[in-house]
């Protein structure tokens, strides 16, 4: 399955990869503090046209991401959404992680993209279990999870520290078996 040629579109929003003219609209929703506290520190802030540039290009050529998608609402990138495939004994396992343009914020649309990735995955990859790691402070992510049908499995104690704050962090999951369930 090649990368470039996925597209999947809903009445609400469209999944598609990312492009180079997304770059300008990507620094503009990404330059979010509010954003940035909330993801590590490989999210560079201030974020600028060319974070912006260099992430497009990583989503085209760099195996580390798996696959990220731009979310787009009203033919507008409203935000990101990607799975990261673990390796070695972690194989069958993905990382998720997504963050949204704040005037889309509390509107009920990323637990939508979340089970619509979660579909795309399952769907298409060998995989067992999808997981994220949001911050335990974070709670509209954790809430995001939630109605996407995630269960929170831990809630690590001081095991982050972003800002020089430690905080804790949590670990919601969900397993194929229990996707397709909750299709039915």
């Amino acid at each position: 399955m090649k990368r470039g040629n996925i597209r999947i579109v809903t009445d609400e929003f469209t999944l598609r990869p990312w492009e180079d003219g997304d770059a300008e609209r990507l620094a503009v929703i990404a330059n979010n503090k509010k954003i940035a506290d909330n993801l590590r520190d490989g999210f560079p802030y201030p974020y600028s046209i060319s974070d912006a540039r260099k992430f497009i290009y990583l989503t085209k050529h760099s195996e580390g991401i798996s696959r990220a998608f731009a979310i787009v609402i009203d033919n507008v990138v409203a935000g990101s959404i990607a799975a990261y495939f673990k390796e070695n004994v972690h194989q069958k396992n993905a990382e998720l992680g997504y963050y949204l343009a704040e005037e889309y914020w509390g509107k009920g649309i990323m637990p939508k993209v979340v089970r619509c990735m979660m579909k795309y995955l399952f769907g298409n990859f060998d995989l067992i279990r999808v997981y994220a790691q949001p911050f335990a402070r974070n709670t509209a992510s954790r809430r995001v999870l939630e109605k996407a049908s995630f269960r929170l499995e831990a809630v690590l104690k001081s095991n982050i520290i972003k800002n020089n704050v430690v905080q804790d962090g949590c670990i919601y999951a969900i397993l194929k078996d229990e996707f397709e369930n909750n299709l039915k």
